[in-house]
C-alpha cells in the first residue's frame, strides 16, 4: 500500500491541500478561493470562519478525489499566509472580529507611537524586524483596544492566533494553542534570541501573555486531526 502525506497551503487568497506519494509526487491538489474584504482604503479583513472552511473542504476533496486510503496518509504538513492576525474565544472558539490581514494599514499609527516612544531600536534587535504595521503585534493591540476585550484577554478567555494557530485550534484533537517559532517571529512579539515573547513589548502594547499561544518547533507533532474533520486522524 502506499503512504502519502498532505500539505495544507493557508494562503493569502485560497486555501490549497496537496498530496504527495512517498516519492513526493503529486497524486492530488485542491484549492478554494475565499473573500477578502475591504471596509475602507487601506483596511483589509477576512471572515476567519472562510479560511477555516475552505481549507476543510480543501483537505477533504484532495483525499476523495486521490482515492487514498486514510489509514495510509502518515501525515499533514500545513503551511501559510504570516502576520493575519485572529482572535477568538477560549471557550467557544467563536472568532471575535474578521481576521485582520497582513496587507492591513489601519495600525500604522500604533507603530509610530512606538518609535516615537524610542523602542524601535529594542524592536530591531529583539525581533529582527523593522517596525511596522505589516506585523501582528500592532494588529492584536489595536483589536484588544476596539473591541474592549483587555479585561477579558487578562482573565484568559481570548485566545490570539495567526493563520497557522488558528487552524491547529480547529483541526487538531484537543484544540491546542500553538504556533511554531516562525510565525511568533513575525508577531513583532517575539524575541528571537530567547525564543520567547518580550516582555518590554507586551507592556508597551498592553498585550496579556495569557491570550499568547505556546510557542513549538516546525517539525513537532502538533496531534492528531480531530474526528470531526476526518474519521481518521493523522498527526499534523
Amino acid at each position: 500500500m502506499h503512504t502519502y502525506v498532505i500539505a495544507l497551503d493557508q494562503g493569502t487568497t485560497s486555501s490549497r491541500a496537496v498530496l504527495f506519494d512517498e516519492n513526493a509526487r503529486i497524486v492530488a491538489m485542491k484549492s478554494y478561493e475565499f473573500e477578502q474584504i475591504y471596509p475602507q482604503p487601506g483596511w483589509v479583513e477576512y471572515d476567519p470562519t472562510a479560511i477555516l472552511n475552505t481549507q476543510i473542504d480543501a483537505l477533504r476533496e484532495v483525499v476523495r478525489i486521490s482515492g487514498a486510503p486514510l489509514d495510509s496518509i502518515a501525515a499533514i504538513g500545513m503551511t501559510n499566509q504570516r502576520e493575519t492576525t485572529l482572535l477568538w474565544d477560549r471557550k467557544t472558539g467563536r472568532p471575535l472580529h474578521n481576521a485582520i490581514v497582513w496587507q492591513c494599514r489601519r495600525t500604522a499609527p500604533i507603530v509610530a507611537r512606538l518609535c516615537e516612544e524610542g523602542l524601535e531600536e529594542h524592536i530591531r534587535q529583539t525581533t529582527g524586524l523593522v517596525p511596522d504595521a505589516y506585523f501582528s503585534g500592532s494588529k492584536l493591540s489595536w483589536l484588544l483596544d476596539h473591541l474592549d476585550l483587555h479585561d477579558r484577554a487578562e482573565r484568559g478567555e481570548i485566545c490570539f492566533g495567526t493563520v497557522d494557530s488558528f487552524l491547529a485550534w480547529n483541526l487538531v484533537s484537543g484544540r491546542p494553542h500553538v504556533t511554531d517559532a516562525t510565525n511568533a517571529s513575525r508577531t513583532m512579539l517575539f524575541n528571537i534570541h530567547t525564543l520567547e515573547w518580550d516582555n518590554e513589548l507586551l507592556k508597551m502594547l498592553d498585550i496579556p501573555r495569557s491570550m499568547l499561544t505556546a510557542v513549538r518547533w516546525s517539525s513537532d507533532d502538533y496531534g492528531s486531526v480531530s474526528n470531526e474533520i476526518m474519521t481518521y486522524g493523522p498527526p499534523i
